[in-house]
């Protein structure tokens, strides 16, 4: 009973501490962080029941404002006992209703306090966590029985994760001094259970400097412009952003514009190829007051379409032509003029700015082409690209044309088969047909095969079945090819 009605009492606080962060929390800070929190739990039977669903409200409220995911902050935690328990890891969670759910569902493990075995799992979840984010563990505990976790802890901290502590104030204050990342006045916490939620405000804020995103950066460039890309640290109509931005080498030139505090994402354009630029991003509030973002770049140089020209598909009376850049919005057509080496007559094709291939067909087989791309472009520049094609041969089929003629014999049953051949690359030829059977079994018709050498291109074939058919293949080193049959018009006695 007293069990349950802790519950309760725990049910309920959490729900009306999240009230209240609901309403006290800015919306500066919900969309502002992106990594990764793992929460270190001391569920052992030091901590009480009271301790233990004391920290479960704590960090619910604490985690409050923070938007859930990929992208943004992922919440794990890991409670410690006799064996640690992955109690839910970094993509369980996307909402803040899920993850208040689970908290509300935590059992306490109770048992021996081995924190060193559950900073070994910790250093595994963290490690194996998908993203260059910051990492950070906060650890709540009694701080009574922590165990030789200093190694450990030591071992976490070198692989870049910040260690943050909340303990009660039993604990061993010296061994928590050493374990805590630097600074300690704002990563080690000392708190009586009853008055935890004074601190909220502050480890909060000492979490979002460590995984703020506050990150300017280039998600798309071209020879003449820019896309900048920002996280959103303004609330809706609370200020502005004042963006500026100039050539590094041309301090005279700098532009500034003014953006609603809904922006994050803008394009500067009309800038100068193969130019360094920095850019400056101030956020603008009454609120609170925020860095500045910076980012340098440099645009690529310009390149005027066609830049190349490819060939594929190559057949023996076609090819495919295509070419590149596309830049519909610079160049007004393409033109391409082809004509066989060295005088034939030149063939000329209008091409849409929207395209950057052409399929040339009709063309002569094993015939040597100068194919040229033109851009006509809208400033009045046009640039030119030519390169040299060559058709295929156009293939001879191995085997054609197989005759199979009677001989003078009475029996009528035997034939002289002849074909045309090309014999390039050719070993020999594999024939086959049907033998008819003896005179005591006439009805029985049995396969018969032969490997012939490369010439001469014709074979007398005796015994034959009644309208046999004949089959003739080539064979390469390779392996033997397509072939041809055809039926013996043979007496049937």
């Amino acid at each position: 009973m007293k069990s349950f009605l802790l519950r309760c009492i725990f049910v309920f606080a959490m729900l009306q501490q999240s009230i209240r962060q609901t309403a006290a929390s800015p919306d500066t800070e919900l969309n502002c962080c992106e990594g990764d929190i793992l929460l270190l739990l001391d569920s052992s039977g030091s901590v009480t029941t009271s301790e233990f669903s004391s920290f479960l409200s704590f960090a619910a409220s604490l985690l409050y404002p923070f938007t859930l995911g990929r992208g943004h902050v992922r919440v794990a935690l890991l409670l410690v006992g006799t064996t640690p328990h992955l109690e839910f890891s970094l993509d369980v969670h996307s909402n803040q209703e899920s993850l208040l759910r689970a908290l509300q569902s935590v059992n306490q493990q109770q048992g021996d306090t081995n924190t060193k075995a559950a900073i070994e799992v910790a250093q595994r979840l963290l490690s194996e966590a998908d993203g260059d984010v910051p990492k950070v563990l906060l650890w709540l505990t009694d701080g009574v029985q922590t165990g030789d976790v200093e190694k450990a802890m030591s071992e976490l901290k070198a692989r870049g994760v910040y260690v943050l502590i909340v303990y009660t104030i039993h604990g061993n204050h010296r061994v928590l001094q050493r374990v805590a990342t630097p600074p300690l006045e704002s990563h080690l916490y000392s708190v009586d259970m009853e008055s935890i939620d004074i601190i909220t405000d502050d480890l909060r804020e000492a979490i979002i400097k460590i995984i703020r995103a506050e990150r300017l950066s280039v998600v798309r460039l071209t020879s003449h412009s820019a896309v900048l890309q920002w996280r959103p640290v303004l609330a809706a109509d609370s200020g502005h952003y004042e963006l500026s931005y100039k050539a590094v080498d041309d301090q005279h030139s700098g532009k500034t514009t003014v953006l609603p505090s809904s922006s994050s994402q803008t394009e500067l354009i009309q800038l100068q190829p193969d130019t360094t630029y920095t850019a400056s991003l101030r956020p603008e509030s009454n609120q609170r007051l925020h860095s500045t973002l910076s980012v340098q770049f440099t645009t690529l140089p310009d390149v005027l379409s066609p830049a190349e020209v490819t060939l594929s598909d190559p057949g023996p009376r076609q090819v495919r032509v295509s070419w590149g850049p596309l830049q519909p919005d610079r160049v007004q057509r393409y033109t391409l003029e082809y004509g066989a080496i060295p005088s034939g007559r030149v063939h000329t094709v209008d091409v849409s700015n929207q395209k950057s291939s052409v399929f040339l067909r009709n063309l002569e087989p094993g015939t040597r082409y100068l194919i040229t791309v033109s851009a006509l472009h809208r400033d009045g520049k046009e640039r030119a690209m030519s390169v040299r094609a060559c058709t295929q041969e156009e293939a001879r089929p191995a085997l054609t044309d197989l005759r199979l003629t009677l001989t003078d014999r009475q029996e009528g049953n035997e034939v002289q088969a002849s074909w045309e051949t090309n014999t390039e690359g050719l070993k020999g030829y594999w024939v086959s047909w049907e033998r008819k059977g003896s005179q005591n079994s006439q009805s029985e018709r049995s396969p018969s095969t032969a490997y012939l050498p490369p010439s001469p291109s014709s074979v007398r074939l005796a015994h034959l079945a009644p309208n046999s058919r004949v089959c003739v293949s080539p064979v390469y080193s390779s392996g033997r090819g397509d072939g041809i049959c055809c039926t013996a018009k043979t007496n049937s006695r």
